[in-house]
């Protein structure tokens, strides 16, 4: 790092900056590199700006030097792309994801299969190519082990992208329940102000309200819906059936329940449909005595919380309740949290489904050429993840494995 005068084309001192020199192949892009760190006033970043442009040099297209980075190989495509999301992170736990990932650790898990896969490719193939040569006999089983090995990584694998859209996007959270239930005063107590409007008056929410907020490591997306009136107006069933469009995309539902109310707990079965999982919240509990308490001895399946939206009684219970929901959604691959996106989602599901076609070629007895084809099928579709296709690698592992030529 060295300090000094930035003087432009005709020798006019712009700023006192710091210039600070990385050569390649350390830098970020793995080539020379020059940092500028001028003042921050916008007239002095302008006038260097411009000062450069005159100069020959031009403005770095949108992630271009992350672009530079991945083509020199100082990361792989998956490392690139954890620079976004570390960039975009909205949570303690998205941020924990993303620098794991840029730190290489999706990248480790497909290199290990990679590997693995090659075997696999390597010993199909020298049967194809090297008829002639004294190979060992055969081993259909190890192939067929081998192919199935790959298959539940990929599988594994793929199964952490809902926990990843969670960690991008949030926690899609919906609230659902009779009107008046509350639902709209719990979601001014989780928000912190009066984001929804509160009345007495049944059908208050005729469309849905969304808020994001953090609930403890988590981002937590809040969408508060229409009351679910078993006997609605037109409006109404308007927003009723937009409560239906947000329950079939939710994570998770909290059912609302005033706890005071006899028939508190019916609702309607044919709207609280979906495969997120629901949460009762019993709501109202501060208007609660002896002779009321409708909920206290009944047993209700899953996890119910009590509360009052009013007092904020139970409310760090339900937090604590929506967090250890978020925890659970994480899937246990091994040591390092893995959580993918949908790009790799598609690579290996097609991984999958290469495997699933070399297992049935391999059962009918089909010819070995087209068990290899959907192999290196496989093999393609892992190295998407990483975008480092090599096909030279698999000769590579070939040659080594089985000393032909030697």
């Amino acid at each position: 790092m060295h300090r000094g005068e930035y003087r432009d084309g005709g020798g006019v001192v712009l700023d006192d900056v710091m210039f600070v020199v990385f050569r390649g192949p350390k830098s970020y892009t793995g080539e020379d590199t020059l940092e500028i760190s001028c003042h921050g006033n916008p007239l002095i970043v302008r006038r260097i700006l411009d000062d450069l442009i005159a100069r020959g040099c031009r403005l770095a297209a949108p992630g271009e030097f992350t672009q530079r980075a991945f083509l020199g190989g100082r990361m792989d495509l998956s490392q690139a792309e954890a620079v976004m999301d570390v960039i975009h992170a909205r949570s303690e736990r998205a941020l924990e994801a993303a620098n794991r990932q840029l730190r290489g650790a999706l990248g480790r898990r497909t290199a290990a299969a990679v590997d693995r896969l090659l075997g696999v490719v390597a010993r199909v193939e020298a049967y194809i190519d090297f008829p002639e040569e004294d190979l060992p006999a055969e081993d259909q089983a190890m192939v067929e082990d081998g192919i199935r090995s790959i298959a539940a990584d990929a599988a594994k694998l793929r199964a952490t992208k809902h926990y990843g859209d969670v960690l991008r996007g949030g926690l899609r959270t919906v609230i659902v329940g009779k009107p008046n239930a509350g639902k709209s005063s719990l979601l001014n107590r989780l928000v912190g102000y009066e984001r929804a409007i509160v009345s007495p008056e049944p059908g208050t929410t005729r469309d849905f309200i969304e808020e994001q907020i953090m609930i403890g490591p988590h981002s937590v997306r809040l969408i508060d819906t229409a009351g679910l009136n078993p006997s609605p107006t037109l409006l109404e069933g308007f927003g009723i059936e937009k409560t239906r469009e947000r329950i079939e995309d939710a994570d998770l539902v909290l059912l609302v329940v005033d706890a005071t109310q006899a028939d508190g707990y019916t609702v309607d079965g044919n709207v609280i449909s979906g495969d997120a999982p629901t949460l009762l919240v019993k709501n109202k509990v501060d208007l609660l005595t002896g002779t009321n308490d409708r909920g206290a001895g009944e047993q209700r399946p899953g996890n119910e919380v009590r509360v009052s939206a009013k007092t904020g009684e139970g409310l760090s219970e339900l937090v604590t309740a929506i967090a250890g929901f978020a925890d659970r959604l994480q899937t246990d691959i091994g040591e390092e949290t893995i959580a993918i996106n949908a790009r790799h989602a598609a690579a290996l599901a097609e991984v999958e489904r290469c495997a699933a076609a070399a297992l049935e070629k391999l059962k009918t007895g089909e010819p070995m050429e087209l068990l290899a084809s959907d192999l290196r099928g496989a093999l393609h579709a892992w190295e998407e993840i990483s975008g480092k296709i090599d096909n030279e690698r698999m000769l590579d592992q070939l040659f080594a494995t089985f000393c032909i030529g030697k």
